[in-house]
């Protein structure tokens, strides 16, 4: 890809509110979701389109997939490259809606938090099943228009003019179903608020289970 990318001046603040006791807990959450929806497994060839810093794609490969790194920004997958010691995996700078790979390659693929960034939903998804072999799945995850979150992050775009949330398109878990035109299992998780007492963040997820407000909502289909 040429020219900057929306990312490049992110990695290393991406990262760091990961280590924030909220955005720890967010992270468990979300790749308990995950995790559970793909079960990426030994030998396996997994697209991770949108993989950023590598959190997710680092999960993958520690249950022994073999892991393709696909993000837009080469400021992204560099830092992520940087962190990834004995866990390597391939590095592919492109856009999520036009990958470069052929028909079926893949036994699986995952995008997780990259497609709220992506006005046409419905193309990049496309693309993901394109290059998922049959019988393989899909997931796709991103942030949840229901939830008070996409409403806070809304809000603070309009006073920030630097924001990444002002060019962002949040969809609900009937939107992100309606993505791909086959029937799939959607889940949500994070029903705890930022502002929240991390010490109850726990209790608040469990109660929450279930709710379609959750910020982060995952869908798996499965390639016909």
């Amino acid at each position: 890809m040429t020219g900057k990318q929306l990312f490049d001046d992110w990695p290393e603040r991406y990262d760091r509110w990961f280590d924030t006791p909220v955005g720890k807990t967010v992270l468990k959450y979300e790749l308990m979701l995950v995790l559970d929806l793909l079960r990426p497994t030994r030998g396996e060839l997994i697209l991770d389109a949108g993989s950023g810093t590598g959190i997710f794609t680092r999960e993958f490969c520690l249950r022994g997939a073999n892991v393709v790194g696909l993000d837009i920004s080469w400021s992204m997958l560099r830092w992520a490259q940087q962190k990834s010691g004995e866990f390597p995996f391939r590095m592919v700078t492109a856009d999520m809606t036009l990958l470069p790979f052929a028909d079926g390659v893949f036994d699986k693929t995952v995008s997780v938090t990259a497609l709220e960034f992506i006005e046409d939903e419905k193309r990049a998804v496309a693309e993901l099943f394109r290059v998922t072999k049959p019988g393989g799945v899909v997931v796709v995850a991103t942030l949840n228009s229901l939830s008070p979150w996409a409403v806070r992050r809304s809000e603070n775009a309009v006073r920030d003019k630097d924001s990444v949330f002002k060019r962002v398109f949040f969809r609900s878990p009937v939107q992100l179903l309606a993505a791909a035109p086959l029937p799939g299992i959607v889940r949500t998780a994070v029903h705890f608020g930022k502002e929240d007492d991390p010490s109850e963040l726990d209790r608040i997820e469990r109660e929450g289970q279930g709710g379609e407000k959750g910020a982060f909502i995952a869908v798996c289909w499965e390639k016909t």
